[in-house]
């Protein structure tokens, strides 16, 4: 168990570090842009590199977000079931996810196919299929995340429940939110008026 979660945390730290250049890239192409619009002589190639970084961008993070388990989902609609019941639920989540990105990854990979021989229009000596690589390989890398969180996810379904990263996000635990919603309004059962 030690060894895979080892396995997470290097391959956690390098999505992260995958994300971290991504970010900077694209930040570095918006602030060249801007730059060379400002002094009137706008480079040819500044949206077309800033549109694709900003894919690359999206594609990683999904797969950053999918090692860290805050995808979208639905936690609370799962931890609503018994564990008996979240089990099941939980792992036909997961493999329908996985099928998805296995079916992005394919369709992805013929996509790169395809493009062979084509450039970028304004950066002629840029491949098409290095632009596009980054689906079939940001679908892989969210399919190994996938898998390296299932005997987590196993173990939240079994257990507690999942967490609600937007709960967390906001310092509430699963538990104050159902109690604040169980909670009788104060103002209203003294007798005052809510405005």
């Amino acid at each position: 168990m030690k060894t895979l979660s080892t396995l997470r945390d290097g391959f956690n730290r390098l999505l992260e570090i995958i994300v971290v250049i991504n970010m900077l890239v694209l930040a570095g192409i918006v602030i060249v842009g801007f730059l060379s619009r400002q002094v009137g002589s706008p480079f040819t190639w500044y949206d077309e590199a800033a549109s694709i970084s900003l894919a690359w961008l999206t594609y990683y993070g999904a797969a950053l977000a999918a090692a860290k388990g805050a995808h979208i989902a639905c936690p609370s609609i799962v931890n609503a079931f018994p564990p008996r019941i979240r089990l099941p639920i939980a792992l036909l989540g997961e493999a329908v996810t996985i099928a998805f990105f296995v079916l992005l990854t394919l369709t992805g990979w013929q996509v790169v196919q395809i493009l062979a021989g084509s450039t970028m229009i304004s950066l002629t000596s840029v491949s098409l299929q290095f632009t596009q690589s980054a689906l079939p390989i940001a679908s892989v890398l969210f399919i190994i995340a996938e898998l390296l969180r299932l005997p987590e996810v196993i173990r939240q379904a079994r257990g507690e429940g999942f967490v609600d990263h937007e709960l967390e996000e906001i310092g509430l635990s699963p538990n104050m939110a159902s109690q604040s919603d169980a909670a009788p309004d104060v103002r209203s059962s003294a007798g005052g008026t809510a405005r």
